[in-house]
């Protein structure tokens, strides 16, 4: 239904590509088995692994910092005092977690950054997204009785069949501070959502910039 490399130009070339075909929602349900998959291939020579936490040797992990398993941390990368990765998680090289910022049962590609005061739950985001403090990715329909989550596809709204899915956005996007994405949300890529804008494809309100043509 959803071409995970229309949004991700890497992922076939990462070692998620074995779960390239799946629509993101199934991803990010499976995401502790495939973190717990992924690990047993690692080097004890690159990384430093801990029950099922694994960070890379030149990763910065800050005193403060909370890491929760199953998680990779790859190359690279910089965690602050203050983050909490936990639920089954996959980071890719050269990716920022402010102070503040939670990653919640998520696939995170290289070069992205959750500035700080961030959440971030139950979510695949691209190579090179940013998002400015304070914005949130929401992963639960709270407000309603019905939790289960829809997808905007072709001005369609269908049915993931999940009570817990925050976004699929693509490469090189920009989240404003204290914008809010609604769950469901699916960016494509070089897509930006304006400072404290509401992006929830399910009620319409798709408050963002036109995307950018995506290279290959």
């Amino acid at each position: 239904m959803i071409r995970l490399a229309d949004f991700i130009n890497d992922i076939k070339r990462s070692p998620l590509s074995p779960w390239s075909a799946l629509n993101p929602w199934e991803l990010v349900a499976q995401a502790p088995e495939v973190v717990l998959e992924l690990l047993k291939a690692l080097s004890p020579d690159d990384y430093e692994i801990r029950g099922d936490v694994a960070v890379h040797k030149s990763t910065i992990v800050e005193q403060g910092a909370v890491l929760k398993g199953p998680l990779i941390l790859g190359p690279r990368c910089f965690v602050a005092a203050g983050a909490y990765l936990r639920g089954g998680c996959w980071v890719d090289e050269g990716c920022t977690f402010g102070p503040g910022a939670e990653l919640k049962t998520s696939i995170v590609f290289a070069g992205t950054k959750l500035a700080h005061f961030n959440f971030v739950g139950d979510s695949v985001l691209g190579t090179g997204v940013n998002l400015e403090a304070g914005s949130i990715v929401c992963n639960y329909r709270n407000e309603r009785d019905d939790k289960h989550v829809q997808v905007r596809i072709d001005n369609r709204l269908i049915a993931t069949g999940c009570d817990k899915f925050g976004a699929l956005i693509g490469d090189q996007s920009r989240i404003g501070a204290n914008a809010v994405l609604a769950p469901g949300a699916l960016l494509t890529p070089g897509s930006v959502v304006r400072r404290g804008a509401l992006f929830d494809a399910e009620v319409g309100e798709l408050n963002t910039v036109p995307a950018t043509p995506h290279a290959e």
